[in-house]
């Protein structure tokens, strides 16, 4: 499929957006993920940082910039937080657990919307919490797919280990028990955006004594399903 829109340089700047949309990329990873000359990508991305479009993080990495945010919250446009309300609810109501949306933010997660049990002992995540990539299995998610590079960034001192993250990309859902706070479990599975790319990561927590030392068991199902409803509606968003 050609994307190209006949205008040379927004097609070579638009492929350097896409390519930070997977999160923190160095100038390499840009190169080899849009297929430009290297001097080109970099002319590109600094023109970019100047427009807020791109900015970077404590590491010199790209990342996408809060430019991009403003707009979006202008335009009222944010896809996933419109979509997410009524399949969060659905998801609580289905499960007795506290569900939540969390986006990749540097190094760390976001949550970004969230649909709390209302009684009893329960995993409150208000919106705006920032949480490990180093632990949990909204974190396992959105490391999974990752580029070889990132992964390995995304390994250091992390709580899971590569096999972990393999059968997390086989069965495509991630579950934890105990690693972002003890006695706690979880279970989460991707949410892609229109390229494919994971985007974000929808979640279930709770404690173990309900969830279970097995959550994926009991839940994985009906997680997958929230993540195939938020795909979907993120891709006819974009048609």
């Amino acid at each position: 499929m050609d994307n190209s829109s006949g205008v040379g340089v927004i097609d070579k700047a638009a492929l350097v957006l896409d390519a930070l949309e997977a999160g923190p990329t160095t100038l390499a990873q840009l190169v080899a993920a849009t297929s430009l000359a290297r001097p080109t990508v970099h002319r590109l991305a600094l023109a970019l940082v100047h427009h807020r479009l791109v900015s970077r993080d404590m590491q010199g990495r790209f990342v996408l910039g809060s430019r991009l945010v403003e707009l979006a919250s202008a335009a009222g446009e944010d896809r996933l937080i419109a979509a997410a309300g009524p399949v969060l609810l659905q998801l609580r109501d289905s499960t007795g657990e506290s569900a939540q949306i969390f986006r990749r933010q540097g190094d760390s997660r976001v949550c970004v919307a969230s649909a709390e049990r209302p009684i009893g002992l329960r995993d409150t995540i208000p919106v705006g919490t920032q949480l490990t990539m180093k632990a949990g299995s909204a974190a396992q998610v959105l490391l999974a797919w990752e580029d070889h590079e990132r992964l390995l960034e995304g390994l250091a001192s992390a709580r899971f280990t590569p096999t972990v993250l393999a059968g997390v990309r086989r069965r495509g859902w991630g579950q934890s028990l105990g690693e972002r706070e003890p006695g706690v479990a979880s279970v989460s599975a991707p949410v892609r955006g229109p390229s494919g790319r994971v985007i974000a990561a929808v979640s279930i927590s709770g404690p173990i004594e309900r969830l279970t030392r097995q959550p994926g068991r009991l839940h994985a199902e009906i997680v997958c399903n929230a993540s195939r409803i938020l795909t979907d509606a993120l891709r006819k968003t974009s048609d």
